[in-house]
């Protein structure tokens, strides 16, 4: 009977992915079956951590996040936990050897999110690092399947990747982090300054990183190559969006990809991938 509280943990961590994301949830389906189990796990811990900061209101966030924390670490040690979300996760740390540290550093990133924030470049660095890089990190851990020689070649380009994703989502949502949430995670950044010329020295940073993570797109074992693909050819184009906008505009709107683009991205690039041209 434990195979099923197993699966009944797996489902949570879908239904959890599936609610809160439908890019994401749209890329794991592109996955080889044996890798969505696992990256949907991720999501649903990572999604968890995430939603004690930025929307448990009311609540003592600092003290949900360090119980969160410690049930995370327990539920690693014990190898089981009654937390539907955390025995996918642990499970998952377990079979591909995912480092602690990794999992650390996005709830030390989590955390900065609790208290007002001066961004330099080193924290701002730091910042990305635990919040997005180290989230690449461990898919590549479920994509490379315990290859360690290819998680080390490609550990770079997954960093990249991750930074391009978020800080692609520091420019969509400026607008709710700065007025609603009283963040501004662009280092040396004067929110009642900031010009068109500042998000242009921003859009150029962001571009170095994607053409990076790209170079480690093509490099994926086929069972991942094409979802991480369609995520990167999501948000590149709701990069090229945000670009083609001023910075008045995406401070009083959400810049968004609509899904009948998104439906039309992926039929034109599966074409592509069916033929081999990706």
């Amino acid at each position: 009977m434990l195979d099923l509280y197993h699966q009944v943990c797996k489902e949570c961590s879908q239904l959890i992915t599936n609610r809160y994301s439908t890019s994401f949830s749209l890329g794991i389906k592109l996955f080889a079956k044996e890798l969505r189990d696992p990256i949907y796990a991720i999501y649903g811990f990572v999604r968890f951590a995430d939603e004690i900061v930025d929307t448990f209101h009311g609540y003592e966030k600092s003290t949900l996040l360090d119980e969160f924390k410690a049930e995370t670490h327990k539920a690693i040690a014990d190898g089981i936990s009654l937390n539907p979300v955390l025995h996918s996760f642990q499970r998952v740390v377990k079979k591909y050897a995912i480092d602690t540290e990794l999992i650390d550093a996005f709830l030390r990133s989590m955390k900065m999110d609790l208290e007002p924030v001066e961004y330099d470049v080193e924290l701002y660095k730091k910042y990305i690092y635990g919040s997005a890089e180290v989230v690449g990190l461990m898919c590549l851990k479920v994509f490379t399947d315990n290859d360690e020689n290819t998680y080390q070649h490609l550990k770079e380009t997954a960093m990249s990747l991750g930074s391009a994703f978020q800080k692609i989502n520091f420019l969509r949502d400026i607008r709710d982090d700065y007025l609603n949430k009283g963040r501004t995670y662009f280092p040396n950044v004067d929110m009642s300054s900031f010009s068109d010329a500042d998000k242009k020295i921003i859009e150029a940073d962001i571009e170095i990183d994607f053409k990076n993570g790209l170079s480690g797109i093509t490099q994926l074992p086929k069972s991942a190559r094409f979802g991480v693909y369609i995520a990167y050819i999501f948000y590149y184009s709701l990069f090229k969006k945000i670009k083609a906008s001023s910075f008045e505009t995406i401070l009083s709107n959400r810049i968004r990809i609509k899904n009948r683009k998104k439906a039309y991205l992926l039929a034109k690039y599966s074409l592509k991938n069916s033929l081999n041209l990706i």
